[in-house]
Parts: structure tokens; C-alpha cells; sequence
């Protein structure tokens, strides 16, 4: 029995819900079968890609247990990664617990790939986790003058990256919406601290991968959006656009670890089917 059910993690409850939604998103597609939507009005982080998919799908703690075993890391045991209820400006929402080990290990490409490639994840999510690593080592390559395989992953390739990206990839695949649509991505001026310095916002390896993605500006000041989310969206094959024509069965509001002052603060996810034209 799934301990997320699909009426938890709701910012309110507005009375009876509509039939008839927004056109599809951007033209892109009409909406038949389910459609899974994030809209990221403070931006969007590995976490929570993570936290809104485990909720999405509905998933229990034993199933995120499973998931963090069957990536066959000695050092990730039952519990490493869980969900728990936040609250901001007291509105309830959720966020994600990642407790592991401290490392200091920098991982390449390929001692990723086999990371992925000796675990137990389903064939279509270790598909989809490489892909969304390749991504982030090209455009680490971009930025750094190297090969793809010569970089070296520092934040990203750490433990809880590693985490992010696989049990993400993980849940879509169990999920399986038929249409995901994301908001444009909100960016702000400022800077970040990260192992190559202090960095201006959004960072080099954000900015490449934001090419052909629809962005807006945001009221706050530094990092929005993060490489590991921009990467996931990617692999995961997210439009961008207006809410899709869609049932709301199931909404959360998700908290990332940042609270920005005076600006909205969450991203919302619902899933459901959509609704046709007509």
C-alpha cells in the first residue's frame, strides 16, 4: 500500500475539479492518454525531479529501498533516500532526505556508466540515466574544452547525484506517461559556489544545456535550476509549454533544499489523463 497516496502533498483543495483545461501544450501534441506535468515556479533541482516522481507514481518506502538497493553501492543501504512532509510560508508541501556516507570521489563518464550498467535498474531506465549523464558530460565538455569522456564529474557525480538521476529515471519508466510537459524555466541573476568557483548564474554547464529550452525570468537571485534537473528533463523528453489538457488525478507541491525571499517558492506536479479536443 503506497504510503504517498494520490490525495497527499496538495497545497488546497480548491472544490470540485474541471473538465475542460488549457489547449495542449504549445501545439505540440494533443492530449490523449496520461500527461505528467511540472511546473517549476522557483526552478527545479535533482531532488526534485525525484520527490515529484516518487509521488507521482506513487510509490512506498519499500519500493524507494528497492531502487536505492538495486544500484548495488555498498554504501547505500535501506533509507538512504526518502520523503518527508515540508512546510514553507506554512504551506505544506514535500522534499526529499538523502542520507549517505560522505565521499570525496570524482567519477568520469565511464566509471558512471558501469556504475549503471552493474546495477539492477530496468534496461529503459539505465537507458535513460545514461543519456541524461552523457548530457551533462557533453556539456561539461563544452564548457571545460574536453572530450565527453575526459570529463570529470565533481557535484554531479557525487553519491547523491547519482541517486537523483537513476531513481528518477527509475520512476518515469514505472510512471510512463504518455505526454510530460514542463513550464518554461525560471532564471535569475546572482552567482553559485561550486568546485570551479564562484560562478555566475545560471552556470556555464546550465546555459549549454538550456539551448532550444523556453526560459523566464524570476524574481529571486541565484541558482534556479540545476544542471542534474536540465539533464533530466532532457533525457526524459519534457516539452515546454502551458499547462496540457488534462484530469488531475494526482498534485504535489514540492519543496526544493532553497527558500527564496519574497519570490514564489515550489514546484507544483500533477499527473492524470488528458483530455481531447472536441
Amino acid at each position: 500500500m503506497p504510503i504517498y497516496g494520490h490525495d497527499h502533498g496538495h497545497m488546497h483543495d480548491h472544490g470540485p475539479e474541471h473538465e475542460h483545461g488549457p489547449e495542449h501544450a504549445g501545439g505540440v501534441f494533443p492530449a490523449a492518454g496520461s500527461c505528467l506535468t511540472v511546473r517549476a515556479g522557483s526552478g527545479l533541482s535533482g531532488d526534485m525531479m525525484l520527490t515529484g516522481l516518487a509521488l507521482m507514481a506513487g510509490v512506498s518506502q519499500e519500493d524507494l529501498d528497492a531502487l536505492v538497493t538495486g544500484l548495488r553501492l555498498d554504501v547505500l543501504a535501506a533509507g538512504a533516500v526518502s520523503l518527508e512532509r515540508r512546510s514553507v510560508n506554512q504551506v505544506a508541501g514535500w522534499g526529499c532526505r538523502v542520507s549517505i556516507p560522505p565521499e570525496h570521489v570524482h567519477r568520469n563518464m565511464r566509471s558512471i556508466s558501469g556504475i549503471i550498467e552493474k546495477s539492477a535498474m530496468d534496461a529503459r531506465a539505465a537507458a535513460l540515466a545514461l543519456k541524461a549523464f552523457s548530457l551533462l558530460a557533453g556539456a561539461e565538455g563544452v564548457v571545460h574544452g574536453l572530450s565527453p569522456q575526459d570529463v570529470v564529474f565533481h557535484e554531479v557525480g557525487a553519491l547523491d547525484s547519482i541517486l537523483d538521476i537513476c531513481l528518477a529515471c527509475s520512476l518515469f519508466v514505472r510512471l510512463a506517461p504518455a505526454h510530460f510537459v514542463c513550464s518554461p524555466l525560471p532564471l535569475a541573476d546572482g552567482g553559485v559556489l561550486c568546485a570551479h568557483g564562484w560562478l555566475p548564474t545560471p552556470a556555464p554547464a546550465v546555459l549549454e544545456l538550456l539551448r532550444d529550452i523556453p526560459v523566464c525570468g524570476f524574481a529571486g537571485r541565484g541558482e534556479t535550476v540545476t544542471p542534474t534537473a536540465v539533464a533530466l528533463l532532457k533525457a526524459l523528453g519534457a516539452v515546454f509549454g502551458p499547462w496540457p489538457s488534462m484530469r488531475i488525478e494526482r498534485r504535489a507541491l514540492v519543496y526544493g533544499s532553497r527558500v527564496f525571499a519574497d519570490a514564489p517558492n515550489g514546484a507544483i506536479w500533477a499527473f492524470g489523463p488528458g483530455l481531447l479536443k472536441g
